[in-house]
């Protein structure tokens, strides 16, 4: 069976920072834990409910989800009512062992949702609340690979007001699955808050706005503010970064400006941006829009290469999949989005912003060890890249 490694927390502000780094590489941080440990101490210490929305799972077999998995299970087993809901589209890409696994756990629901009925989106968020005093939220998919294999990037948090938003969340998402299984009309929200202070506290951001609750600020309202709260830098970590939407008509993609234009509006006021994508998003035509975007003063890409696991090539794993923002070393974004068409408009998806200067540097130390390190390299406009397969060598 798989051991985990305790390390120290790192909290500020009633968040801790939970970072799943590949095995085998240069990126370990002991003053972090690993999403494993934390999501089996959140299950171990639940007394009356656990809810879960996740686009997918796979679990492997003596594997850190194996250990997650039992935790589960033996919180059902003490009366735990569990609330587990799963995207359609995601059931196609989870084995059918763990949904069944899920499935034959005491006092386990589980729910297939087909989002696709609302905006044509998927639900992307991996999130879960504990007693709904307590909730996860980061970059971590329900998947044996997030947890060894894979950069990723969470938040435990314990702020009960962002806690409140996040069951709120679920429970719309929760009824709005039976709605659409029965044909009836979906529970939807118009007028939301409108952010007026990007350098408040902390808030959540959500999408897609339609099913999203008034309470919670719209990401594609707050982004673009976000950003120009910025003066001097912006780090940026995601696996994607594209200006068009993920979903083609007639053989193209619609062009979504919205990040894009934030960013170029940024580095043309003087803010120094950077940005680390993943090997995977060089593929066109996402990977022209990315030498654009490099050509412009002020911003810097970097495209990062995980070198194969020693057990040999993973399939949908040894990638940096995290999604992380810094501003100005004082505001940190941790969430759940690619930053493409699709993500910010049509899917579920949440986001948490800090105002904390304690986590943004500790993000930025992050930061700084995955982009000077010898598997982030510049992106080289001239240069023709081979397409990374994720599912075959």
């Amino acid at each position: 069976m798989t051991t985990h490694t305790s390390y120290a927390k790192f909290q500020s502000e009633g968040m801790e920072l939970v970072v799943n780094t590949p095995v085998e590489t240069q990126l370990q941080n002991d003053d972090l834990r690993s999403a494993a440990v934390v999501w089996e101490e959140m299950f171990a210490s639940a007394k009356h409910s656990i809810d879960i929305a996740q686009f997918y799972v796979y679990n492997q077999s003596n594997s850190s989800l194996d250990q997650v998995l039992n935790a589960l299970h033996q919180a059902g087993e003490r009366g735990v009512k569990i609330r587990f809901l799963l995207d359609q589209k995601g059931v196609d890409i989870s084995n059918p062992e763990t949904i069944q696994r899920i499935q034959a756990i005491p006092h386990l629901e589980l729910r297939i949702m087909d989002f696709s009925k609302i905006e044509n989106g998927i639900i992307h968020a991996k999130y879960f609340i504990v007693d709904d005093k307590v909730a996860f939220v980061g970059s971590q998919n329900f998947d044996w690979r997030a947890l060894t294999h894979i950069h990723e990037t969470g938040l435990a948090i314990h702020q009960i007001n962002l806690v409140q938003q996040i069951a709120r969340i679920f429970q719309v998402d929760w009824i709005n699955q039976a709605r659409i299984h029965q044909g009836k009309a979906l529970e939807t929200f118009s007028q939301h808050q409108i952010l007026n202070d990007p350098k408040k506290e902390s808030y959540l951001l959500a999408s897609p706005a339609q099913v999203t609750p008034n309470e919670t600020y719209i990401t594609e309202e707050a982004f673009p503010k976000l950003i120009a709260t910025a003066q001097s830098e912006i780090n940026i970590q995601v696996m994607q970064y594209s200006p068009l939407s993920f979903t083609e008509t007639k053989g193209k993609r619609a062009f979504y400006p919205l990040i894009d234009n934030s960013l170029r509006a940024a580095a043309a006021k003087g803010v120094k941006v950077n940005l680390m994508v993943a090997d995977w998003n060089v593929k066109e035509p996402d990977l022209s829009w990315l030498k654009s975007l490099a050509l412009i003063p002020n911003i810097h890409i970097k495209i990062v290469t995980i070198p194969k696991s020693k057990q040999g090539f993973i399939p949908f794993a040894r990638v940096v999949h995290s999604k992380y923002m810094t501003i100005d070393h004082h505001t940190a974004w941790v969430g759940t989005s690619n930053w493409s068409g699709g993500y910010f408009d049509s899917s579920r998806n949440l986001e948490v912003v800090l105002n904390d200067e304690h986590m943004a540097r500790r993000l930025d130390m992050l930061y700084e060890q995955l982009w000077t390190s010898p598997y982030a390299q510049d992106i080289d406009v001239q240069k023709k890249y081979m397409r990374v397969n994720p599912a075959k060598e």
